[in-house]
């Protein structure tokens, strides 16, 4: 477990946020059949209505290009004055070069600016702005980060655990020198012993893509649905909780609760057992679907035009790993009216 939680270095802020979904939406009866369900099954059980999937030709990257450009020019700065481009996924447009790599090059960042993917599954948004905020206070500078995922790639239609959860989309936002600190504090763990709960079994150097790897689906996403919520209620609520207590914050103080878009049911669930009231759950999981690494940012994006100077802001991310990713924001002064 890695706390990060001090007030060496310039203060770092939120600059500013973009998100990008795709245009095609799928509603639950799209998705219903293959699964097996209908679609009232699914809506009742997840609280799901609806996602977007990408195009054909639409990439990771491709998303992560929208959504950081939507960023750097809500904060009004240029690709040439990122020090850092930090995209977390664990659907990257291809196993190299670094989508983030691509992602830099598009934006036109400048020659030599750090770009580089972090993977820690629908955690890998918090992980990723952990890493960059205690990287710009060693260093100063401006970062992009971003989360983005294209799940819909990796399903088995027939699978109902998963087929009809997922979404795809990005998030983003740019982190810089600010007036105050607006990441208070952050916490990123992983318990390693139920890294089974999540998994995509082939495709890398254990199980290489072949003939037989593909027709036994063993490219699709896995996971065992129960143990996962299990998972997010027995381990995941008790550690937030315990990462507010040390942080010095009451749930009920929280302006906002933005957490993972697992599903709305499930972060619901979460919000009671943390003690988060009702009214403060950040939710884009009905309209937007699971969206990976993309969730939490992608709801803070949605969620951050009725935040006020001074709230209090919970980003929890926790997915494959099985991770946890936790990051308290205090909001800074913003003219964004819309």
């Amino acid at each position: 477990m890695l706390t990060l939680h001090d007030t060496a270095g310039p203060p770092v802020a939120v600059l500013g946020t973009g998100s990008c979904l795709p245009a095609h939406v799928v509603d639950n009866t799209a998705v219903a059949g293959p699964a097996g369900v209908t679609a009232e099954w699914i809506a009742a059980r997840t609280g799901i209505r609806r996602r977007r999937w990408a195009k054909p030709d639409e990439a990771t990257s491709d998303l992560a290009i929208a959504a950081g450009r939507a960023a750097l020019e809500d904060a009004g700065i240029r690709a040439a004055q990122l020090s850092l481009v930090l995209v977390a996924t664990s659907t990257p447009d291809s196993p190299q070069p670094p989508t983030a790599s691509l992602v830099a090059d598009e934006l036109g960042v400048e020659p030599g600016t750090a770009a580089f993917d972090l993977n820690a599954v629908c955690s890998g948004f918090v992980f990723a702005l952990g890493t960059a905020e205690r990287l710009l206070r060693a260093a100063g500078g401006h970062a992009l980060v971003i989360g983005a995922d294209v799940y819909s790639r990796i399903l088995d239609p027939a699978d109902r655990r998963t087929a009809v959860l997922f979404g795809d989309g990005a998030g983003a936002v740019v982190l810089g020198p600010g007036r105050r600190p607006t990441v208070v504090a952050s916490r990123l763990a992983t318990f390693t012993e139920a890294h089974q709960l999540i998994r995509v079994p082939a495709g890398g150097s254990r199980i290489p893509a072949s003939v037989g790897s593909i027709d036994a689906g063993l490219h699709h996403f896995a996971m065992e649905g129960r143990a996962v919520r299990d998972f997010v209620l027995d381990t995941v609520a008790p550690a937030i909780r315990g990462f507010l207590a040390d942080a010095g914050a009451a749930p009920d103080r929280l302006a906002a609760f933005v957490p993972h878009q697992a599903n709305p049911n499930l972060v619901a669930d979460l919000a009671a057992a943390v003690g988060v009231p009702a009214a403060r759950i950040a939710v884009t999981g009905a309209e937007f679907g699971n969206t990976g690494a993309a969730s939490v940012p992608v709801t803070l994006d949605h969620t951050r035009r009725r935040l006020r100077e001074g709230d209090l802001v919970l980003l929890a991310g926790f997915g494959g790993g099985m991770s946890a990713g936790f990051a308290l924001l205090r909001w800074p002064r913003t003219e964004r009216t819309t």
